[in-house]
């Protein structure tokens, strides 16, 4: 199986003194790193490895700046390691799971978080071991690593949210992370890409699917370079994408919000930018993003255990519906009921997906770690089961409508909360939004609109009324929030993505909350 490191050998053959990484660090000019650059990185970090020991199925953790995660990432796969990126933002006991579940021999850690994770070494008691590397080098002396665990052709364990039960370990073997790249430097249309003529600015975090997957590879894969910003920042946004010279973004759904919250600037239009690459704009934005700032959005869809993506690329595209493409021979889908039975088109159901051909699991992720359990579940008849919520035209789009966790059941009616964020932040006073479901005596669940306000309104019940009002203007009356709580901050992830399960602490009633305003009386047919 070719690994992820041989397809960058291969790539050095023709783009060695091509860029292949930009760091964007604030505060200090941009730098444009070669492949052969990293390539010589690449090969004293294997040798470091290697002379310890590391090889075929030693998981290593990893919590490091951009340009040293990649160049670590590529000399362990070199050997055949594992590589288990680590979300900073998690608490300790959610890193202690990781690191436990997975076995991983060393965590390798910069010296921002390097206490941090010694700490967490030291819990397991000798079985694993911390190494604080300090930019691209270490003098330190690498403990032997214990047993290996031996899959064919693992490459990394990504971790799931966790947002119900415990974080699964999606295990992604090379030719999965490959294919990943190869789609997306294969969809065409708006997504057309220039072997080494393209820069890829991508704000989101290496224990992603989006920017180690499926971004690295097709960098790799096509020649370009991958811009890495430390994180999104939405005052240096195109200040730093003209500087850098980038012509294709990745995003997630806040990050259109909030550019579109900003006001004008000349800047605005001072880029290169050819596209836009990500899922999740709000439909009432789309159209007016690309008319403000002069480049497509193509929404995509994609998850840690598919890898590939489906992205609405190609003309005439169906802007602000949350059309994301079509199933081809290659990858296909179906929309099925509760009971796995296929409905007809224009009715939303859960997507299911698989490879073409005789290996319906081929590109997909190997299974979850240590899970054989779920694995099966998940693939229950043939297809895997993305527990998203998706309709599907008479012409073959397929449209997002919702996690399927994330459906507010209010009397016999299915409401997206996704549909209704999308109405509220169009309201001049939203800042920022999440819709909730909140238990109800007698519809079951009720609608709750979680509000951060713009500083010039007042978190009052006269404001509160008012946002429902806006609703009740634009979709079914069912729809409309029952309840509005006005919050400070909504809880994100580093890719910031929102995590509904932590707006409130464990055992809390928003409806008592002081900041909560009763209107189901409002919501009227």
């Amino acid at each position: 199986m070719l690994s992820v490191h041989d397809a960058f050998r291969e790539a050095l053959a023709d783009a060695r003194d091509r860029p292949f990484l930009c760091v964007v660090e604030e505060g200090r000019a941009s730098s444009d790193i070669s492949f052969g650059e990293v390539d010589a990185t690449v090969e004293r970090l294997r040798r470091w490895y290697a002379s310890a020991g590391f090889g075929e199925g030693h998981k290593v953790a990893m919590l490091l700046g951009r340009l040293p995660f990649v160049c670590h990432f590529l000399a362990l796969n070199s050997l055949g390691c594992v590589c288990v990126p680590l979300n900073p933002d998690l608490h300790r006991d959610e890193l202690m799971y990781q690191i436990d579940h997975s076995g991983v021999s060393i965590i390798v850690s910069d010296p921002v978080h390097g206490a941090r994770m010694c700490e967490l070494a030291d819990r397991t008691q000798g079985r694993c071991s911390a190494v604080i590397v300090d930019g691209l080098s270490s003098d330190e002396i690498l403990p032997i690593p214990g047993s290996a665990d031996r899959h064919d052709g693992l490459c990394s364990i990504l971790y799931t949210s966790g947002t119900t039960g415990r974080p699964k370990g999606c295990m992604l073997n090379n030719e999965t992370h490959l294919a990943a790249g190869e789609r997306y430097r294969d969809m065409g249309g708006l997504l057309t890409i220039r072997e080494g003529r393209d820069r890829f600015y991508n704000p989101t975090p290496f224990h992603h699917t989006n920017i180690l997957v499926v971004n690295l590879s097709c960098a790799i894969l096509t020649r370009n370079c991958l811009v890495m910003p430390e994180r999104f920042s939405a005052s240096r946004w195109w200040s730093d994408i003209a500087a850098t010279r980038t012509t294709a973004i990745h995003y997630v759904g806040i990050i259109p919000t909030v550019l579109m919250k900003m006001a004008p600037t000349p800047d605005d239009r001072e880029h290169s930018v050819r596209f836009g690459f990500g899922g999740g704009v709000e439909p009432t934005l789309h159209a007016a993003f690309e008319r403000r700032f002069g480049f497509p959005l193509v929404e995509i869809w994609g998850m840690t255990e598919t890898t590939r993506v489906f992205g609405d690329s190609h003309e005439p595209r169906q802007v602000g519906t949350r059309a994301f493409g079509r199933p081809d021979d290659s990858y296909e889908a179906k929309i099925v009921d509760d009971d796995d039975r296929e409905l007809p088109r224009g009715t939303p159901g859960e997507l299911l997906v698989r490879s073409g051909g005789p290996d319906p699991r081929r590109y997909f992720f190997s299974g979850y770690y240590k899970d054989e359990a779920a694995t099966e579940a998940s693939w229950k008849g043939g297809w895997f089961h993305t527990g998203d919520i998706v309709s599907q035209d008479a012409d073959g789009m397929l449209h997002f409508v919702d996690r399927k966790k994330n459906m507010i059941r209010r009397s016999g009616e299915n409401i997206s909360a996704a549909e209704v964020e999308a109405v509220l932040i169009t309201h001049p006073a939203v800042a920022n939004v999440a819709v909730v479901a909140v238990q109800d005596e007698i519809r079951e669940e009720e609608v709750m609109a979680c509000v951060i306000l713009h500083p010039d309104y007042v978190e009052d019940q006269a404001t509160a009324a008012d946002l429902v009002a806006h609703v009740l203007a634009r979709v079914a009356y069912y729809k409309a929030p029952g309840w509005v709580v006005f919050v400070r901050e909504l809880p994100l992830t580093a890719s910031q993505r929102l995590q509904r399960t932590r707006i409130f602490p464990a055992g809390t009633d928003p409806r008592q909350l002081d900041t909560a305003f009763d209107l189901r009386a409002t919501k009227k047919r």
